[in-house]
């Protein structure tokens, strides 16, 4: 019986299995897809994939055309249809999971309508354990909430639009 530790004797890297399953339990209890250890000149990287059942596809009938009208509305502007692109978007720096309050059942921090001053918390962004509040850019008025309360977010995902 050889120990795992010892590297065979064709002088391949050393593997620690008891490692490689604390790495993957790792994975699992923090929803990650991916964690690597660097010793010295030994790099370790466990990668697991995820897969995300796609939404049954809805075929809704067609209706038939309708009349042309003497005068097409404007379209709505482009801002409203993709809210990266709206000049007020204030999107997250980093990947994680948001808070809309300081804790469960209190008021959020910022609401539609409320007024905000440079600075004022916005909601936060948890990542790797750590609470990051993110802040209003500029001062006005809170227009949209974007996210929901224990959303995970990606980077410069749009949270919240302020105009």
């Amino acid at each position: 019986m050889t120990d795992e530790r010892e590297a065979p004797e064709t002088g391949g890297m050393r593997i620690e299995a008891e490692l490689v399953r604390q790495l993957a339990e790792l994975l699992n209890q923090n929803e990650l897809t991916e964690i690597e250890v660097v010793d010295g000149e030994r790099r370790i990287s466990v990668k697991r994939e995820v897969t995300v059942a796609a939404a049954p596809a809805v075929h809704l009938p067609t209706a038939a055309p309708a009349a042309p009208a003497a005068a097409q509305p404007a379209p709505a502007p482009a801002a409203d249809a993709n809210p990266a692109n709206n000049p007020g978007a204030v999107k997250s720096p980093m990947v994680g999971t948001v808070y809309l309050s300081a804790e469960p059942g209190a008021r959020p921090f910022a609401a539609p309508g409320d007024a905000v001053k440079v600075g004022d918390t916005l909601l936060i962004v948890e990542a790797m354990k750590v609470m990051n509040p993110i802040v209003a850019p500029r001062a006005g008025t809170v227009r949209q909430v974007l996210v929901v309360d224990g959303q995970p977010v990606e980077f410069d995902q749009p949270l919240v639009i302020v105009e």
